[in-house]
């Protein structure tokens, strides 16, 4: 097996994962995980030879695109404290940790390469987070706290990453400098990502194109990302400004066919390339072998310290932090999205999973120094990350499920289905003042606009039929089980004239442009 094959295997383990962890109860990253783990104890699979300078922009902005596509800039907004204690201080305190502790048990390692090693594996991986909790029904509270966490504490810990590896290559280092760099990095990636969000909106307007602009989505993430590290600011902080930008102006409501193809494509890019990332830290077992030959006992310790570092640290920081937050919402009188109990906090703390950028950051640090001498202890640090990322990925993945139900933490349904009415309502209110204003400007039979009305309020209740109750309830039951016959009958007669259509394409002489022109326009009007 080549390398080319090895990746075909990869993508069709990421499609083939996703309904085997259904069935399992098992979440898709975690069964990509030990698919890699698997292939890279069989002989007749290569070891994987991906250039270290390619790993970050390759894996990460998609991933990290297609995450903020499923969140708004009110939700980061709402949870900005419990991100900025999770994403920026925690990260810092976690690394400053991992390097104190692996700097003493590590002989001959320098602080430099510690703080590397720190900082690669001090970022949950919002990848696997998201995969792991959004499956098991958690408070959505609880799933936005750690999307943000995850989004940005890999801003934080990328800069701390890029100046520590900085320091051990050149051999020195500048506190002031490194300040200044984390600024400015920031700064950079703001202003790419403001820039090319607005570029991207204006020219989506431009292409007009459903499949033009779904694709142009695909370059934005990869040229946000270059671009802004070619100007030495931070790719992934421009990825999220200039998707949440185009996230927030970029909606058009009526433009439903681009929306509806641009969920389903994005589905397809974030399944295929979150397995193949998870399936490459899988097949990072080949190298943590050859590099634990004859010192497993002694590597094992050292990724043994770590992982018990990264682990205590979080819950130690996660309760006083819970609770300082707490208090300061109990002094203001805006909502915001926190854990409400040990039993939340919990959960928080055992959802901490290292995934990809930790493995891309371990695989991307030098093999050598400036001066041309190899890099200090790269295939021990590589080997602690990997441990790492294994430990809480696999471990804490595993387990995750079981904590949850154990615990009893769930998510308000009622409180869900209550919102749900809510927009049911406004939507049909809409409608109705649409109406109003048709019947002002336009002459419209009675019959009709009993009929437009009727469908308003159909709007609503086929969204959440919580907003008819009683007898209307069941007068409407009846209307919709008969429009869903008809809808039937409708759906079986497009199916004939599609087969029809479709069968004509391999007729003689038959235009395949044409056909295909044509059977577009039935399935558009299928699925209206």
């Amino acid at each position: 097996m080549d390398q080319l094959a090895l990746l075909f295997v990869l993508l069709l383990g990421a499609l083939v994962s996703v309904p085997v962890g259904d069935r399992l109860g098992l979440p898709a990253p975690v069964l990509m995980t030990l698919f890699g783990i698997v292939l890279a104890v069989a002989d007749f699979v290569p070891n994987v030879n991906i250039p270290p300078e390619l790993i970050l922009p390759a894996l990460l902005p998609p991933l990290l695109y297609a995450a903020v596509r499923r969140t708004s800039w009110r939700q980061f907004t709402a949870n900005k404290r419990p991100i900025f204690l999770l994403a920026v201080a925690l990260v810092f305190v976690t690394t400053v940790c991992v390097a104190v502790v692996a700097g003493a048990i590590v002989p001959g390692l320098p602080i430099a390469a510690a703080v590397a090693l720190g900082a690669l594996v001090a970022p949950p991986d919002p990848v696997a987070a998201t995969a792991v909790a959004g499956q098991l029904g958690l408070p959505r509270r609880l799933v936005s706290i750690l999307e943000g966490e995850g989004l940005f504490n890999d801003v934080t810990a990328i800069v701390l990453y890029h100046v520590a590896i900085a320091a051990v290559v050149s051999g020195t280092f500048s506190p002031w400098g490194a300040g200044l760099d984390f600024l400015l990095s920031a700064v950079v990636a703001v202003a790419v990502g403001l820039a090319l969000g607005w570029g991207a909106n204006k020219l989506m307007a431009v292409l007009g194109d459903a499949t033009l602009q779904i694709g142009l989505t695909l370059l934005v993430p990869y040229v946000s990302y270059v671009l802004a590290e070619e100007l030495h600011g931070s790719g992934v902080l421009a990825v999220l400004t200039t998707a949440l930008f185009i996230a927030e102006y970029a909606t058009d409501a009526d433009d439903v066919l681009t929306r509806l193809a641009g969920y389903t494509f994005w589905d397809i890019v974030d399944t295929l390339v979150t397995g193949v990332a998870f399936g490459l830290i899988g097949l990072e077992l080949h190298n943590a072998i050859r590099t634990a030959s004859g010192r497993w006992g002694e590597l094992l310790g050292w990724a043994a310290a770590t992982v018990g570092v990264v682990v205590v640290v979080r819950l130690v920081w996660l309760l006083p932090a819970t609770w300082l937050t707490k208090r300061l919402h109990a002094r203001r009188d805006y909502d915001e999205e926190i854990p409400t109990g040990w039993r939340e906090t919990v959960v928080m703390w055992w959802s901490g999973m290292r995934g990809v950028a930790s493995v891309a950051l371990a695989l991307a640090i030098p093999l050598k120094t400036d001066d041309g001498s190899p890099f200090p202890d790269r295939d021990e640090i590589v080997f602690i990350a990997f441990g790492v990322i294994m430990a809480t990925l696999v471990l804490q993945g595993l387990t995750l499920p079981w904590l949850v139900k154990r615990l009893g933490v769930r998510a308000d349904t009622d409180q869900e289905k209550k919102f749900e009415k809510e927009l049911a309502l406004r939507a049909a209110k809409a409608a109705r003042r649409r109406l109003k204003e048709i019947e002002q400007v336009e002459d419209l039979p009675e019959d009709v606009t009993e009929q437009m009305l009727r469908r308003a309020f159909e709007i609503g209740f086929r969204i959440s039929p919580e907003v008819v109750e009683g007898e209307r309830r069941e007068g409407h039951d009846k209307r919709a089980k008969r429009l869903k016959r008809l809808r039937r009958i409708q759906q079986e007669m497009l199916s004939a004239a599609r087969h029809e259509v479709l069968a004509a394409r391999s007729e003689q002489g038959a235009d395949p442009e044409i056909v295909d022109r044509v059977l577009r326009h039935l399935d558009v009007r299928s699925l209206r």
